[in-house]
């Protein structure tokens, strides 16, 4: 990304989520002071700006392309925001939102800050009313909010590799027409490194399925996984792991960890040898394991039907007589 892409996110967002840098304004050089002293002048009390205000956070809705996962959103979640405000009895840092128009239920889009807004809609809630919502108004179209929400949440440890791999994706196509080379440009990223990120929200829906938070799905899980996606038979395999491993869930709730889920489906595609002989498979007609068969030393075969194998009755008969054949 040029100079001046880098600026414009700059501008906005600069130094706002750097607590020691609250009280530490210094005046500006030029005309204009720049929004990261501006914004720290506010959060302090020491001076209100045009445009920054202090709004009724149910009269602000979240902007459609938004990085957080709202059911994510928890007492647990934002416990450090919730004491934070409690204890300098205000939001600090203010959020970044955009004025609506001929929308009579809202004023406000939020552009950056949704888990400061469920923050303080959760204190309204909670005995204190007195709370209200911190808020820079931009003027902004979709690219430049899209640019700007990024910029500011793009170091915090809180939003998961899925979240920002689902923007990512829904903004490679609105705004960039597909190219990942245009997209890393206009935000500063390399090539590689954005193509991992979007590889994580590009797993098959079946594979995601053994993740039992898909916030646990992370670029270096993404890593291990989707090379094989494009082997079918690999890709079937890891469908019937992570059928196994979703059923084991349910049945014990045991919950795995996105590195160990992956180290099974991964493991998966790799065919196991049992006392010595190779356990082959047969795929359906919808390219599926249906039939698993190791020949022993004494001529025979054993037979295993996976579980919950795509397949009729009518196909595994076939499958095992062309076998026996």
């Amino acid at each position: 990304m040029s100079k001046g892409n880098k600026g414009f996110g700059s501008m906005f967002t600069e130094g706002l989520d750097i607590e020691e840098n609250l009280d530490k304004a210094t005046p500006a050089d030029g005309i204009i002071a720049s929004r990261s002293q501006t914004l720290a002048r506010i959060a302090t009390g020491k001076t209100v700006a045009d445009r920054t205000e202090w709004v009724d956070p149910e009269r602000c809705r979240p902007w459609r392309m938004h990085n957080r996962d709202l059911d994510h959103l928890t007492e647990e979640s934002c416990r450090d925001l919730i004491d934070s405000f409690l204890s300098a009895k205000k939001q600090r840092i203010p959020a970044i939102v955009r004025r609506l128009k001929d929308d009579p239920e809202f004023d406000f889009e939020i552009i950056a800050g949704v888990r400061r807004w469920w923050t303080v809609k959760w204190l309204r809630a909670h005995h204190h009313p007195e709370f209200e919502y911190l808020v820079t108004i931009q003027s902004v179209t979709d690219e430049e909010a899209f640019r700007v929400s990024d910029v500011e949440n793009r170091s915090r440890k809180d939003i998961s590799d899925w979240e920002r791999a689902r923007e990512y994706t829904v903004a490679l196509a609105e705004f960039y027409d597909g190219s990942q080379t245009q997209m890393a440009e206009h935000l500063n990223l390399s090539k590689s490194w954005l193509s991992r990120l979007l590889d994580v929200a590009r797993l098959p829906g079946e594979v995601i399925a053994a993740f039992s938070d898909t916030h646990d799905i992370t670029v270096r899980v993404a890593r291990d996984i989707k090379p094989l996606t494009g082997d079918p038979n690999a890709l079937a395999r890891m469908r019937d792991e992570a059928e196994r491993i979703a059923e084991e869930r349910n049945r014990t709730g045991l919950k795995l960890s996105g590195p160990e889920v992956a180290k099974r489906l991964v493991k998966a595609t790799v065919a196991p040898s049992v006392k010595g002989a190779s356990e082959k498979e047969i795929t359906g007609s919808r390219g599926r394991v249906i039939l698993r068969y190791t020949k022993t030393r004494g001529g025979g075969i054993t037979i295993k039907v996976p579980p919950k194998a795509d397949a009729s009755r009518a196909e595994l008969l076939r499958a095992i007589e062309g076998l026996l054949a």
